[in-house]
């Protein structure tokens, strides 16, 4: 059985539709698991997961 790693978790939800941005924010939006508006999901706390959510930061709320 694997462990699980207890981290720092950050929540994200989708504000505002992505129609009408450009193709890598979708694309960003879409990497975060993020599908339908007032969609909440989970993610642990990373460097990567903060660039991402830097690029994308005018269409989701976040939640630390």
């Amino acid at each position: 059985m694997a462990k699980k790693v207890e981290g720092k978790t950050i929540k994200v939800t989708l504000v505002k539709s992505a129609i009408g941005f450009p193709v890598p924010q979708k694309a960003t939006v879409r990497a975060l698991g993020l599908h339908r508006l007032h969609q909440t999901v989970e993610h642990k706390d990373t460097p990567a997961l903060r660039g991402m959510l830097a690029k994308v930061v005018h269409l989701i709320r976040i939640e630390e």
